[in-house]
């Protein structure tokens, strides 16, 4: 009952700001000591509907850019299924989820201010999409905690625009992901299903909330701190 109402919370945060929340989902599954290839294959699977609820309610509010979305596309959703068929012990996929924890943690707590937008370069765009792709189908996450501060950090969208555009990322990388995957770990069908509804209440509020209501501090610094907490778990037990 406790990974239930811990996803479902994970889904509401991270719906809120135009991502999936697979970063967070992997977090919590490895407080809970789930092995790593069903925490790949469970993140990716969450990460569907959730992703797609909050790209609907950025997108109905008028902040998605297709002109920001199709070079990371185009170059991610390759990579991410080419990604997700290399082959990785548990224990470099426990060190690199780590260290992408420890970025949506600085993702998290580093508030980047908007200035005047520039216009994206192609190339840039889908070479940067090709090496999230890549990552993204490695570790089992959709790659919105790479693109939203990068998209930020070189002022070619706004907040809500990056949470929009991420959003959509997010979904086409997990489907990429999940369509790469070698093998599928069985799992009680049961369990999914709880898991999957409790993803999906907390993404539908937490999209309709972050789409038109700026993101809670206190509630950032709190997410940062499980993230935390699970990214030293990965490391050293």
């Amino acid at each position: 009952m406790e990974l239930i109402l811990l996803l479902a919370i994970m889904a509401f945060l991270y719906a809120s700001v135009g991502h999936g929340g697979a970063s967070g989902y992997l977090a919590i599954m490895a407080i809970f000591a789930i092995a790593p290839p069903v925490m790949k294959q469970t993140a990716l699977l969450l990460n569907l509907g959730v992703s797609l609820m909050s790209f609907i309610a950025f997108y109905r509010q008028g902040y998605f850019k297709w002109n920001l979305f199709w070079p990371f596309a185009l170059g991610s959703i390759p990579a991410a299924f080419l990604g997700a068929r290399i082959p990785l012990t548990d224990s470099t996929y426990k060190q690199i989820l780590g260290a992408c924890l420890f970025l949506a943690v600085i993702r998290m707590v580093v508030t980047l201010k908007e200035s005047e937008p520039r216009k994206l370069n192609l190339g840039m765009g889908v070479l940067a999409g090709s090496a999230i792709g890549v990552l993204s189908g490695m570790i089992g996450i959709g790659g919105g905690i790479i693109l939203s501060p990068l998209l930020l950090l070189f002022r070619w969208a706004s907040l809500k625009e990056a949470a929009a555009v991420s959003a959509l990322f997010i979904f086409v990388n997990s489907v990429s992901g999940l369509a790469g995957l070698k093998t599928w770990i069985p799992m009680d069908q049961s369990q999914m299903m709880y898991w999957l509804a409790a993803s999906l209440v907390g993404g539908f509020l937490g999209a309709r909330w972050g789409a038109a209501i700026a993101s809670n501090v206190k509630v950032k610094w709190i997410l940062a701190l499980v993230l935390i907490i699970a990214s030293l778990k990965l490391f050293f037990v």
